[in-house]
């Protein structure tokens, strides 16, 4: 059950979310057939990269730094094996998304098998509404790891499962969200997303129930 202060940190948290990072539409629900088709229609990191216009100093600062990510992670990534593919919904004015995606990227650039694509939320409307943030938005990023078969095996909503948890546990006031989860962003570098995945593919290579948060 909800207590009245998580209901209220929920609330505070949709309201400060910036725009840029979210998308109310409605839409209906995608299936499996489709997610070749989306994930053939992106553009690799770089491309994205080169393209962005928003946010162009962190989504370049944030792709160098992470270079420096947990050597411990890469290698458990490369100990999975196989063949997997990573589908990014993200756009370059999202905090959320530049805060994530080019450490994501970094993981895909270590690890033979894995590869990723980046769409736009018009493109992934449907991938963004199936998979709601806590508090029911369609949100970027929003990412999905797919097998060898392109079906679904694990996603990624928004933003780490430990900062959602932190600014819940938190309760900071409306206007203190932004900031404290940028620094929080800044300070951890990369190594929880980067963990997440990990995660996410330990327990889809072991056959285990797809991670999804």
């Amino acid at each position: 059950m909800l207590t009245s202060l998580t209901v209220a940190s929920l609330v505070s948290l949709s309201a400060l979310v910036p725009e840029a990072c979210v998308d109310r539409t409605p839409v209906p629900i995608p299936v499996g057939d489709e997610l070749r088709e989306i994930y053939e229609s992106g553009r690799p990191y770089a491309d994205f990269l080169g393209n962005a216009t928003r946010r162009v100093e962190l989504w370049q600062g944030n792709t160098q730094k992470a270079v420096g990510i947990d050597p411990s992670l890469i290698s458990r990534a490369r100990a999975v094996g196989g063949t997997w593919k990573i589908l990014a919904v993200a756009i370059d004015a999202c905090s959320d998304s530049v805060s994530t995606i080019p450490y994501v990227a970094q993981l895909v650039a270590m690890v033979d098998g894995l590869d990723m694509r980046v769409v736009d939320p018009t493109i992934g409307r449907k991938i963004m509404e199936s998979h709601p943030t806590r508090d029911g938005r369609a949100s970027t990023p929003t990412v999905l790891l797919l097998d060898d078969q392109f079906e679904e095996a694990g996603c990624f909503i928004e933003r780490p499962p430990e900062l959602k948890t932190w600014i819940l546990e938190e309760g900071f006031a409306s206007e203190e969200i932004y900031p404290q989860k940028m620094a929080w962003y800044a300070e951890d570098a990369g190594h929880h997303t980067v963990q997440a995945f990990v995660e996410m593919l330990e327990a889809a290579a072991a056959g285990g129930q797809a991670i999804c948060r």
